[in-house]
């Protein structure tokens, strides 16, 4: 069959397959409510846990520093596109997690990417939870590493496979806060588990940075862990921190290492100015102002109460973060609930295969801080009801 009738045929089986996927254009600015095809929603899908990724502060350093700086970087960091803002942002991030040095990155799937092809070679180990990240498998994938993985969040299967492995340098890596899930990663039993048999780690802390641990420095914060001695830690700065890139944090050995080797540093042109002067703006609100975090927290919590109090059959996984699923099975009723909920004014979007296995579709819920006890209400209301609850009855 010619290759362009084989991708029209693959489009074919993910139409009959219900897993065709379509993007939605946003008439507004990010926040509590969005705007599509002219009808506003509340919004319970984004990732901007804070409310900062509208937030005038963050606004106005942008908007400053693109006055002051101009658009782009114009040059990859090591020629000449590292400016004295990016830096500045470095020291603040290793700073604010309690790291030796940090490095900014363009995004998390490339940061991602850079610490296995960086620390491995051909007969090297890395060992990922089964349920990490897209970006994190592919990272594996795409090193020349061995890549294994291990039963989700079972650490002693993990300690089994590292004590097995005669491989000269070992890696494992994982989600803090599983981004599918919402439930963590048992960092305490992987960290010891990694001292003991010289492995370094690697703590993808997307959904755990500026919302997890006292000061919002995520989730080893949160676990009283480290930053360096063999632990790594990956955040994003387009979720809690409300603009967008990512950085690496450790020991000064491994972050040179990577500013030397890692390809998806190296061959990439430098984050815009401008990003680096909002997300600098955020990270001074996540020290300056706790209260967000306190309302993130208290809107979980009354969120995963009510469900509880009103004995809901639904199929809800026990996350105690802002990520609630709640799954479905199939692809099909996944969508159902998802047109349901938009007719009740919510927009939640349908998560399908391949991105979560075979008959686990969902619907995401992500809590804000930006959402109303009210808007938590309409979404226990229209969860409770005849519909959605007949739907979510075959997965019982």
């Amino acid at each position: 069959m010619p290759w362009r009738e084989q991708l029209i045929q693959q489009h074919r089986n993910r139409v009959t397959a219900k897993t065709w996927r379509e993007r939605q254009a946003v008439q507004n600015a990010a926040g509590r409510e969005l705007k599509i095809k002219g009808k506003t929603y509340l919004n319970f899908c984004s990732n901007d846990y804070l409310g900062l990724a509208n937030h005038p502060a963050l606004s106005a350093a942008a908007i400053k520093t693109t006055q002051e700086r101009g658009t782009g970087a114009a040059a990859s960091h090591l020629i000449c596109g590292h400016q004295d803002i990016h830096q500045e942002l470095e020291n603040e991030l290793a700073a604010f997690v309690g790291a030796e040095k940090a490095i900014a990155f363009s995004t998390g799937y490339m940061a991602n990417l850079a610490v296995p092809q960086t620390f491995l070679e051909r007969g090297d180990l890395v060992l990922q939870d089964r349920l990490n990240h897209a970006s994190l498998i592919d990272a594996g994938r795409f090193c020349e590493a061995n890549l294994k993985r291990y039963r989700h969040l079972d650490f002693g299967h993990a300690k089994t496979i590292l004590l097995k492995s005669n491989a000269n340098k070992k890696l494992l890596t994982t989600d803090g806060v599983f981004s599918m899930d919402g439930d963590q990663a048992p960092l305490h039993e992987l960290t010891e588990i990694c001292r003991q048999t010289e492995t370094l780690l690697l703590v993808d802390d997307a959904h755990g940075f500026g919302v997890l641990g006292k000061t919002g420095a995520g989730s080893l914060e949160q676990h009283e862990i480290c930053v360096g001695d063999g632990v790594l830690m990956l955040g994003t700065l387009g979720k809690a921190a409300g603009s967008f890139g990512a950085f690496i944090a450790g020991d000064a050995v491994y972050i040179d290492s990577l500013l030397q080797q890692a390809r998806s540093y190296i061959y990439t042109t430098a984050l815009p100015p401008s990003v680096a002067a909002a997300t600098r703006a955020a990270i001074e609100i996540f020290q300056t102002e706790p209260e967000r975090r306190n309302k993130l927290n208290s809107n979980i919590n009354y969120f995963r109460q009510a469900i509880a109090n009103l004995h809901l059959h639904l199929h809800t996984l026990d996350s105690k973060t802002a990520i609630q699923p709640i799954l479905l099975g199939d692809s099909e009723t996944a969508l159902q609930a998802t047109k349901l909920l938009q007719q009740r004014g919510l927009w939640i979007t349908a998560i399908r295969p391949p991105t979560v296995p075979e008959g686990t579709a969902r619907i995401r819920i992500t809590i804000s801080a930006e959402h109303h006890q009210s808007d938590l209400d309409q979404l226990i209301d229209a969860l409770s009801s005849d519909a959605m609850l007949a739907l979510a009855e075959p997965s019982q």
